[in-house]
């Protein structure tokens, strides 16, 4: 498929859908803290890349231990580089309830979006953090994704939001 973007502007068109499988959204996370919650994300990834939940998250904490990736306003965006991962990947959940995850703004977060990327790819890694977070500080589609019901009006939300964009 074809971008619509500019010509010759290919690595800018990468949008959050490219790398969100629809597996791996869960819509009601259980979890009531930082480690649980990223356990939880992970989970479905496990079977996507192959790679074992316990590495999964190990990358994730370590990243955490630089400072939160607790944006504020409600949004987590937990990530990590992983030497044998072939492509990125996004995961998403919400927790209903909220959770401490040591967030700027000291508020609870409830939209997370996972993304685990190749060693290699600052770039693309950092375009894509930058273009999530751009469209949840639109209020529509964080608002959209707190009150979707189910993975698939979650995808729709994002999918709607991302095409836009």
């Amino acid at each position: 498929t074809l971008s619509k973007g500019k010509p010759g502007n290919c690595e800018h068109a990468m949008r959050i859908l490219d790398a969100l499988d629809k597996n791996a959204i869960i819509d009601d996370l259980k979890a009531k803290d930082k480690k649980g919650i990223l356990e939880e994300l992970v989970s479905p990834l496990v079977e996507i890349t192959g790679i074992d939940q316990a590495v999964l998250v190990k990358v994730l904490i370590e990243r955490e231990r630089l400072g939160s990736t607790g944006i504020g306003g409600g949004i987590g965006i937990p990530h990590g580089k992983l030497d044998d991962l072939k492509s990125i990947v996004l995961g998403f959940g919400v927790s209903r309830s909220g959770v401490d995850f040591e967030s700027m703004d000291g508020k609870p977060t409830h939209l997370f979006f996972l993304l685990l990327t190749p060693e290699n790819s600052a770039g693309l890694h950092l375009k894509l953090l930058a273009r999530i977070s751009r469209l949840l500080k639109k209020g529509p589609l964080k608002d959209r994704l707190l009150q979707a019901q189910g993975r698939d009006e979650i995808y729709h939300a994002i999918r709607d939001e991302d095409e836009d964009f």
